[in-house]
């Protein structure tokens, strides 16, 4: 089956490089905020998060930081914490065809938000 022509006909390749960046931020951020980390653990949590969305379609890489002055603001008595929003900066990088898109959460201190958005898009 070809999946570009049976699901992907209706929209340019500009827009599924946005959405595979995109769909795959939503799922990273609903599958990971909650998880417990500490200063220990937050090395291996940032590498699991990036090493498992590499797997999904399009993705050439993914660079996840996350940022020790808001984990160490959040951290418990117990030494760990639950990761959230706030504490992410992510970039995944897609390609699709010749289009390359880099989709991006940051926290956003003006905002009090950790915003997701289409940081560059470059066609060769």
């Amino acid at each position: 089956m070809d999946v570009d022509k049976e699901y992907f006909s209706n929209i340019t390749t500009r827009e599924r490089a946005i959405f595979e960046g995109a769909i795959s931020m939503g799922a990273l951020f609903h599958q990971f905020v909650g998880t417990p980390v500490n200063k220990d653990t937050k090395k291996s949590l940032e590498t699991s998060m990036e090493e498992s969305l590499k797997l999904q379609p399009a993705i050439e890489d993914v660079e996840v930081e996350i940022r020790f002055d808001k984990l160490e603001e959040s951290m418990t008595e117990f030494d760990y914490t639950s990761l959230s929003g706030d504490m992410l900066d992510v970039k995944i990088h897609t390609k699709v065809g010749n289009v390359k898109a880099i989709i991006r959460i940051e926290f956003i201190e003006e905002l009090n938000y950790p915003l997701m958005y289409v940081e560059d898009i470059i066609e060769d």
